[in-house]
């Protein structure tokens, strides 16, 4: 296998660090054991982030994510340690991660946790009214 799961998160440069935008990434096949049963937990991620001055990297996203299919995690604790490994590796003014967990013991989990530069406030959104309807013709 060419491949192998890792926990060394790379970036790059922002290509426009004057600007504040969104990347957003969801990641459907996270995988990891429960702490107390060994029994594998799937879920989608979701994340959302404004850089600053680093963008993460894919491929060492993806290497990243793989590396805890073998690992037992609670699901609240698991979130926030992704989230505090991307935020020290990319230092992003405005980060949130929402992981979707599957059921487990017919019960659905949905853990978010966010981190914000401090002093750093989102611009406010652009907000457009729906096109009126054109005058019909010979009105």
């Amino acid at each position: 296998m060419a491949t192998r799961p890792g926990r060394r998160l790379r970036s790059f440069p922002n290509p426009r660090p004057a600007r504040d935008y969104r990347i957003h990434m969801r990641i459907p096949e996270f995988t990891c054991l429960c702490p107390k049963t060994g029994q594998p937990d799937f879920a989608t991620l979701e994340l959302d982030y404004v850089p600053d001055r680093a963008c993460v990297e894919l491929k060492s996203l993806k290497l990243y994510i793989w590396s805890y299919r073998d690992q037992g995690a609670f699901h609240e604790d698991v979130t926030n340690r992704i989230l505090d490994d991307l935020v020290q590796a990319v230092a992003p003014r405005f980060m949130r991660l929402t992981a979707r967990f599957y059921v487990r013991g017919g019960i659905f989990t949905t853990v978010t946790a966010e981190h914000r530069q401090p002093g750093w406030s989102a611009p406010p959104g652009v907000h457009l009214d729906p096109i009126a309807a054109a005058p019909s013709v010979g009105s």
